[in-house]
């Protein structure tokens, strides 16, 4: 491909509001390895492989997004390392950092595969994931992933730290599931050297469960912590919407994201990508642009135009709903809309 397709900057994107949008959440899978009981049913309904954009389709869509000033794009799923040759893009895009507007590529991973990959993720140019990790139990394991081995995840983030990436783990917090764990998590994380970041359960999708029976705040969980530890509020940002904390017994960082308890869509500045080409403007609401036709039946203007669209579309903020009885919030799951 001519990379004069993909040099040149045109117009930034900015939505209705005022937000500049600069970090885009790029699903290349609906498909995972494990069934998070938060995530997906335990028999879930996976998209048919002829329904997703091709690797060299989600680049061409990177690059549009890259064109207008995205910095930042993380590669998602499902597990995206699942996906086959998932490689090819992930060194596609990491190619264009630095010599386009692309600063950052990352990834969020269960880490399963990571004792096969994570060598050649960092080669690509990658430097930062995150990795789902819910508990140290290995039978709380099981459960929650319904028949994920913790040992492969341990591995996969011992594999990744050996390659030299930064790893940052993340953890839903989970009212049913990991409540009486989350200090043994800080705790466990920092001594690796890792930060921690605790993100409320959202109600997204039919997962067979009540989200009421799920749903754990995070300032509960904060206050919990500060029964132990001293925590600081800094100002460090990774680009997404957490906001860490230094805890000062341990020296290291948690950052806590708070969609239900303390909202914030006002400093919104990404949008995702679904494997099958749909961009979600907003996580918690179900508008849509259909990237896929814009690519396949129009080519770059198309793509320019259905982004221009999608900006006048962006909702303010999103509608999430945990009270008991209140069903989803959107009727997709994390799986399918990209984590």
């Amino acid at each position: 491909m001519d990379r004069t397709a993909f040099t040149a900057t045109a117009s930034p994107l900015i939505d209705a509001f005022g937000r500049t949008i600069s970090y885009l959440r790029l699903s290349v899978t609906d498909r995972c390895d494990l069934r998070c009981v938060y995530c997906m049913k335990a028999r879930p309904d996976f998209l048919p492989k002829a329904q997703l954009l091709t690797l060299e389709e989600l680049t061409h869509v990177a690059d549009a997004f890259i064109r207008r000033g995205v910095s930042k794009i993380r590669i998602t799923g499902g597990e995206p390392l699942v996906r086959r040759d998932i490689l090819t893009l992930i060194e596609n895009l990491g190619a264009r950092i630095g010599s386009t507007a692309l600063e950052e590529v990352c990834l969020t991973t269960n880490a399963t595969q990571l004792p096969r990959y994570a060598e050649q993720i960092a080669a690509a140019g990658v430097k930062r994931i995150n990795v789902s990790l819910d508990t140290l139990d290995a039978g709380r394991f099981d459960t929650l992933t319904r028949g994920g081995r913790l040992s492969d995840t341990l591995d996969g983030i011992e594999a990744a730290a050996q390659a030299g990436l930064q790893v940052k783990i993340n953890t839903v917090a989970l009212k049913s599931g990991n409540a009486d764990e989350l200090d043994r998590l800080v705790s466990w994380s920092h001594e690796q050297g890792f930060d921690i970041t605790f993100i409320e359960v959202m109600p997204m999708g039919d997962v067979g469960f009540d989200r009421a029976d799920q749903f754990l705040p995070l300032t509960a969980v904060r206050d919990g912590f500060e029964q132990n530890w001293t925590l600081s509020d800094i100002p460090d940002r990774t680009g997404g919407p957490a906001r860490y904390v230094r805890v000062a017994e341990t020296g290291g960082r948690i950052g806590f994201i708070t969609p239900l308890t303390e909202n914030f869509c006002a400093g919104c500045n990404r949008v995702r990508l679904t494997c099958t080409g749909q961009l979600y403007m907003c996580l918690g609401q179900s508008d849509r642009v259909d990237l896929r036709a814009a690519l396949r039946e129009g080519g770059p203007d198309a793509l320019d135009q259905a982004l221009d669209a999608a900006m006048q579309a962006k909702p303010e903020a999103h509608d999430f709903d945990v009270s008991r009885g209140a069903g989803p919030s959107v009727g997709r799951t994390m799986a399918h809309t990209g984590g």
